[in-house]
């Protein structure tokens, strides 16, 4: 899966940087973030759904991997679930991370532009984020239930919580 960016797959499975991974209920998908950015879809009657893990909030000439940007992971995550019978109104988005790892107010501030973008980007196309659990200074550890849609998100110090 090292060099997959849109894999359909069953089981548990890892989604790496800049990478897409898609899967059916009930396999699972996670992600170790930072201020990356872990950007979710689910389609809760065909127990679709797909995870991104978003580095970067836009790209900059040509993407080799779509899910490390956010203005062409999303697009790009939309496109395969609506091949899948699961058009943009019938999904339901949420998003975990961008906290801010190197120093607040510092002039790397990659956590909250990634938010922003992907933010901005669900919403131009009709998305409806349903939970976020975002910034911080923590890194956090994801795993998304295909089948429920529901998001347990370990953040070190905190008890775990369900979105």
């Amino acid at each position: 899966m090292a060099s997959c960016t849109a894999c359909e797959t069953t089981g548990n499975v890892n989604v790496c940087m800049g990478q897409i991974a898609m899967a059916k209920g009930p396999a699972s998908l996670s992600a170790v973030l930072g201020s990356c950015l872990g950007v979710t879809l689910h389609h809760s009657r065909t127990k679709w759904g797909i995870l991104a893990h978003v580095v970067l909030p836009k790209a900059t000439g040509e993407a080799l991997l779509p899910g490390k940007f956010a203005d062409i992971a999303i697009p790009h995550m939309l496109e395969l679930l609506k091949e899948r019978g699961a058009p943009p109104s019938s999904l339901v988005a949420k998003i975990v991370g961008g906290a801010c790892m190197f120093g607040a107010g510092g002039p790397i501030q990659i956590g909250e532009n990634n938010i922003r973008i992907a933010k901005q980007i669900l919403a131009d196309t009709g998305v409806r984020i349903a939970a976020e659990d975002l910034r911080g200074n923590s890194g956090r550890r994801i795993s998304f239930d295909c089948g429920t849609g529901l998001i347990t998100v370990e953040t070190i110090g905190k008890t775990p919580r369900t979105l």
